[in-house]
């Protein structure tokens, strides 16, 4: 695991930088930014991880972990990873609070750096909006192979990402390869044809258009599995 980021080609390192200051600042002036509810999408992947037979849980980008909370209170044992050791230490203080902390596992980590698990070590990976923060389209396939390196055989990923039918795709400061940065939040918005080229490998079951937020934000919730 690691704090700093690696030297991933095809990285942008300013905007990299940039990006990563600007959520250690917004996660220390808005504690518990998305409030104590879990994510529609979090529930979803809940039911579906339990129906799977899932026990380990890794989610990618968990903030300060309200939805790394909603799969520890489902029975899950939970490794929560983000790039911001403010948001783990607020989500970490929540599972002391919550009586969860035996349950839930917190990690500072990169994910343009290789995930520092095993090969085949998970049953279950979840991201809210990870992959498409400010990486690149090279970078976004590295870090699904490797959720497809540590998860199990038959191990679901269940990931959300805004698209190409946002209101804010194409608006803002552009930094090429479909990044667009408005209100100082870098997007890379997802064309369809990128959700099935990451497909590529695995068995996709779902592709779920839905909207969130007050603008309101479009998104696909994407659930694939890994080959038995």
């Amino acid at each position: 695991m690691t704090d700093t980021p690696g030297t991933t080609p095809g990285r942008e390192p300013a905007l990299a930088d940039t990006q990563r200051a600007h959520w250690q600042q917004t996660y220390t002036a808005n504690p518990g930014m998305y409030g104590e509810q879990p994510s529609a999408p979090a529930e979803y992947a809940a039911g579906v991880f339990a129906a799977a037979g899932a026990r380990e849980v890794l989610e990618l980008g968990a903030g300060h972990g309200r939805d790394a909370l909603h799969f520890a209170r489902a029975g899950f044992r939970v490794l929560a990873a983000d790039f911001s050791p403010t948001a783990l230490q607020q989500l970490h203080a929540a599972a002391v609070d919550q009586g969860l902390a035996d349950r839930l596992a917190v990690t500072a980590h990169d994910v343009r750096d290789p995930l520092p698990l095993p090969d085949a070590s998970v049953d279950a990976v979840f991201a809210h909006m990870l992959l498409c923060m400010a990486l690149s389209t090279e970078e976004i396939e590295a870090i699904v192979a490797e959720v497809h390196r540590v998860l199990r055989p038959g191990g679901t990923f269940v990931y959300t990402v805004r698209h190409s039918g946002d209101a804010h795709y194409g608006a803002g400061t552009g930094h090429g390869d479909d990044i667009w940065e408005h209100g100082g939040f870098a997007v890379h918005f997802f064309p369809r044809e990128l959700v099935d080229a990451l497909a590529e490998g695995w068995r996709l079951t779902d592709v779920h258009p839905f909207e969130e937020g007050e603008l309101p934000r479009r998104l696909w919730r994407i659930t694939q599995e890994t080959p038995r």
